[in-house]
């Protein structure tokens, strides 16, 4: 009977923690609805090709600069599998089973690569992370993980970068 009792508490136990993380989540995105919005709509002609496609996991999208407050807002907040490419109209990253993110050339604000985001870490440039300006005027960032990192210089080339604010090595930054 002991037995029973304590594998009941401990049942009980994990899923009242699940229930607070999901009332978490539904507070967070309640939150972050205003400030998010819409996001941009995929435009009809996308026009030429400007970087290649490359697939790889969406890792998350964060409100800037901060690189671990995950948009929670729609799907945003799925990470999944897909492909990213630089058209001339913008950056178009078409995930799997989960609705595509458009970034409009004109809201691009850094393209660069970073050690983590959106509670991914990983090896010193493992994330390429595109800061971009919604229609709200907020700047997100977000974190992809290509498959063939070889390609993300020709990612970085293409934009001008700001310095990074990610959570990168405190010794390797220049302190005031």
């Amino acid at each position: 009977m002991d037995r029973v009792l304590l594998v009941l508490a401990f049942l009980l136990f994990w899923l009242a923690m699940i229930a607070l993380i999901l009332w978490g989540w539904r507070n967070r995105q309640r939150r972050q609805q205003d400030v998010i919005g819409e996001l941009p709509a995929v435009p009809a002609d996308l026009g030429p090709v400007l970087v290649p496609p490359c697939t790889g996991l969406y890792v998350g999208s964060t409100i800037a600069p901060s690189w671990q407050n995950r948009i929670a807002v729609g799907d945003l907040g799925h990470r999944a599998t897909g492909t990213l490419t630089r058209y001339e109209a913008g950056i178009l990253l078409e995930r799997t089973g989960e609705s595509a993110v458009f970034a409009p050339t004109e809201s691009l604000r850094a393209i660069r690569t970073e050690r983590g985001l959106a509670g991914k870490v990983m090896t010193r440039d493992g994330l390429l992370v595109i800061r971009w300006e919604l229609p709200t005027g907020t700047e997100i960032d977000t974190g992809f993980r290509a498959d063939d990192k070889s390609v993300y210089p020709a990612w970085v080339d293409r934009h001008d970068t700001t310095p990074d604010d990610g959570p990168g090595d405190t010794d390797e930054k220049e302190t005031a």
